[in-house]
């Protein structure tokens, strides 16, 4: 029996980043082992609200997994999961454009974070983690217990540098979930899973500037981005319980190497499973945006607009991130106006993260200044500033205010 349709695949952290946030295109019929959790049709019900973005129903299902499942970090690391991607979800933190390049490397960003959901956070990674040490110490060959732990720590990780911007301790847990998963391998070559972690720690580390392994202090530690390609592409493909992270991260990687015909052909198949989840059709905008379709992204974006307009079409849908799109989208064909006010219906949005407010409010304003509108645009860079004032771009917006954007 194809263990494609006897379980949902789920999300975990793109070690650092991800978020983010995808389907599979199935699983053959091999040798892959999972733990036998994912075969739990109550987990399987679970994970359908968590990939149509319902994380208030997906986090009630796991609360009441993890009740039945006592002591069992799997259990804990599935509502961890869940807990984390809501909180990243509200943050405006899973959108893909953010990632794309290395500024949100080194800039200074704007966050939200919510003492008690981080306190949460925490509680259940450590709980996870001394349920897995446990284990780990009755058995060191447990391998649901290794994965569990090693999916925990990358969780942890992706809060601790895409909230707190913490990359040095965030790449430390990092590598401490990468070498679980790999124990996990040698242990056991067919635990698919464990390959999402180990894949993309191998890629991110073969891909991180120099200047920044300097300033993590991660010189003198390597990563192969082919390799880490190779074994996430092998997860995709066979992964019982992570494919759909698996395929999600390869078209984050690809679309950072500018290759976006194949990009956008793993986000429609993962849009072909799930085609009311938000954010795989805003990616494949996104993607669209990208590769220069022009006003075929504009469409694009149009589009998810419209279908947010249908009674319960998406579950919870951001608007303010397919309003960001849409403005760079007619930004690009010199489309300004229109931009600016695609720009500030982003910015206006109720909810809208302070990231991504403060990149609307900048670009709104440079659209206005390429169209001479200085007083329009000076009340968009005042606004940036107010929305986050210790910010790269808002120190961007200080330098507009002093001398107009010419569009160099």
């Amino acid at each position: 029996m194809e263990l494609k349709n006897r379980t949902l695949l789920r999300r975990i952290g793109l070690t650092f980043t991800l978020f983010v946030v995808a389907a599979s295109q199935g699983v053959a019929e091999d040798k892959a082992h999972t733990n036998p959790l994912n075969l739990d049709p109550q987990v399987e019900e679970a994970y359908r609200y968590f990939y149509l973005l319902d994380y208030p129903t997906a986090v009630t299902k796991f609360e009441r997994i993890h009740k039945q499942h006592p002591a069992d970090p799997y259990a804990t690391a599935m509502l961890l999961d869940a807990v984390v991607f809501q909180e990243l979800y509200r943050q405006d933190l899973l959108d893909t454009t953010f990632y794309a390049n290395d500024g949100f490397l080194t800039g200074k960003h704007a966050t939200d974070e919510d003492p008690k959901k981080r306190d949460e956070i925490f509680a259940l990674a450590d709980e996870a983690v001394k349920e897995a040490d446990d284990r780990i110490g009755k058995n060191s060959n447990d391998v649901d217990a290794l994965f569990a732990r090693g999916w925990v720590r990358s969780l942890r990780c992706t809060y601790v540098a895409m909230v707190e911007r913490g990359f040095s301790s965030g790449f430390r847990l990092a590598g401490k979930a990468k070498d679980d998963c790999a124990h996990v391998l040698q242990i056991d070559p067919e635990y698919i899973d464990a390959k999402l972690v180990v894949g993309v720690y191998n890629y991110v580390v073969g891909a991180l500037p120099l200047p920044f392994k300097f300033l993590i202090g991660f010189v003198g530690i390597t990563g192969s981005k082919t390799k880490g390609m190779e074994m996430l592409r092998d997860d995709a493909n066979r992964g019982p319980a992570t494919s759909v992270e698996a395929r999600t991260v390869i078209a984050l990687f690809l679309r950072r190497e500018g290759k976006y015909k194949e990009a956008i052909d793993v986000v429609r198949n993962l849009k072909k499973q799930y085609p009311r989840n938000y954010l795989f059709c805003l990616e494949e905008a996104n993607l669209r945006k990208d590769a220069g379709e022009g006003m075929g992204a504009v469409y694009a974006y149009e589009e998810i607009v419209s279908d947010n307009a249908k009674p319960d079409y998406f579950s919870e849908a951001r608007l303010e991130l397919a309003y960001f799109g849409l403005g760079d989208a007619l930004r690009g064909q010199r489309h300004y106006a229109e931009a600016a006010a695609a720009y500030e219906k982003a910015g206006g949005s109720r909810g809208v993260g302070p990231e991504l407010k403060v990149r609307t409010l900048l670009a709104a304003g440079e659209c206005h200044d390429l169209l001479g509108e200085r007083q329009l645009a000076l009340k968009d860079y005042q606004a940036a500033i107010a929305a986050g004032p210790n910010t790269s771009r808002a120190d961007t917006a200080r330098k507009r205010i002093n001398s107009p954007y010419h569009g160099n």
